[in-house]
């Protein structure tokens, strides 16, 4: 599908307004919301948010944020990796962003957000805390703060505890803010730059939330979800998975597998469809393969949705625990050793400890030369195949009866 076309950075554009909610969000991003769903608010909006970078940390996906930055508008929303979670957004650029609060706006060009303008919109606060050695001066609010850069030779007005405020200097002026970030306030962290940046943690999930349900795979037997406690086996039929799922998000009929070449009990000529066909499930990270002849489940598919691959973004993380052949656990009973099963955070090398090694892989293109992300690998078990990164994690999981 051809994308419309973007602008590029830099050029001129005109500030867009946003309502901040302290504690809660900005505009249309929700602390605590799906990483997929602030894109779909992104792509909504094409118009205003036309020049969006994706930042993360290829080589270990887990240990550093992944970041929406939207430099037009000078802010970032910050994911945890783990969850994918929106648990922070931080305005770096206070200038490029108007932010309406009750009836007033702060920030933009021409409404510039001074010590004393904040004071005055959001009313008195404790005093915040100075950190000389970036010279920076934090204001907290509940599930929010402002950092104004504070001139060397007026550092001594900013001892903490000890500063009046609002914050005037000596020549009459007052500092003008340099990031503000909005955070979750139920932990009771002060969040604001350098180190206390990472005090941000996601809010707690509502009641009922399936999101990261934990889904439970015994090998080459079923799937178990933690939370709803559907129960699917190899075999079902549709009618059995729509009465435990609901209604799949698509239905598309699968091509045929290249890797059945290398099968050889599969005679079968090859075209390019087959008869089997998916029932999708995004928000859950799960494909389900049924045979197009007898209508049985034949395959599951997990996703992890980690970024760097090519389906990044398509499905929302899928939170797996299999259990392995050697395991001492069950669905009800927590498995002591982690030896005994596999998360979508183990990586390649210790799912080769856990189950050995398997040979050489098959290699996978996405089916196109041109994928940015370059090509995975394919490793086959007894009823699991993994599909790994080069950077050593899992992309998809494929599970079936061997």
């Amino acid at each position: 599908m051809q994308r419309p076309r973007r602008r590029c950075e830099g050029t001129a554009m005109g500030a867009i307004s946003l309502d901040l909610r302290p504690g809660v969000g900005i505009g249309p991003f929700t602390l605590g919301m799906p990483i997929c769903e602030a894109f779909a608010q992104v792509e909504q909006d094409p118009k205003n948010y036309d020049v969006v970078h994706v930042k993360y940390f290829d080589e270990e996906p887990l240990k550093l944020d992944i970041v929406i930055s939207l430099p037009d508008h000078g802010f970032h929303l910050r994911f945890d990796p783990w969850s994918q979670r929106l648990r922070l957004i931080e305005i770096f650029d206070v200038k490029r962003l108007e932010m309406r609060y009750a009836t007033s706006i702060i920030g933009g060009s021409s409404n510039l957000a001074t010590f004393v303008a904040v004071y005055s919109l959001f009313g008195p606060t404790y005093p915040g805390t100075y950190d000389k050695d970036r010279g920076v001066y934090t204001l907290f609010y509940p599930g929010l703060s402002f950092a104004f850069p504070i001139p060397s030779q007026y550092a001594d007005c900013c001892r903490d505890g000890e500063a009046e405020l609002p914050l005037e200097f000596p020549d009459g002026t007052t500092p003008v803010t340099c990031r503000v970030s909005i955070y979750d306030s139920s932990s009771g962290s002060k969040v604001g730059v350098g180190s206390m940046m990472n005090k941000a943690c996601t809010p707690p999930l509502p009641a009922g939330s399936h999101y990261m349900e934990e889904v439970h795979v015994k090998l080459g037997e079923e799937l178990r979800f933690s939370i709803g406690g559907q129960h699917i086996l190899f075999g079902a039929s549709p009618q059995d998975v729509w009465t435990e799922l609901g209604r799949p998000c698509g239905v598309h009929q699968k091509q045929v597998d290249q890797m059945v070449i290398h099968s050889a009990s599969d005679p079968r000529p090859k075209t390019t469809l087959c008869g089997d066909y998916f029932y999708n499930y995004f928000p859950r990270g799960l494909d389900i393969l049924f045979d197009g002849q007898t209508h049985k489940i034949k395959k599951f598919i997990l996703h992890t949705n980690y970024p760097g691959h090519a389906d990044f973004n398509t499905y929302m993380k899928c939170n797996f625990v299999i259990y392995c052949s050697d395991s001492v656990g069950s669905y009800d009973q927590d498995v002591n050793s982690s030896k005994a099963t596999i998360t979508a955070s183990t990586k390649w090398e210790q799912v080769k400890e856990i189950l050995g090694d398997c040979g050489q892989a098959a290699i996978q293109t996405q089916g196109s030369t041109s994928n940015p992300f370059g090509s995975t690998f394919v490793y086959g078990y007894p009823n699991v195949a993994f599909e790994v990164m080069k950077n050593g994690y899992i992309a998809t999981v494929t599970l079936f009866q061997s």
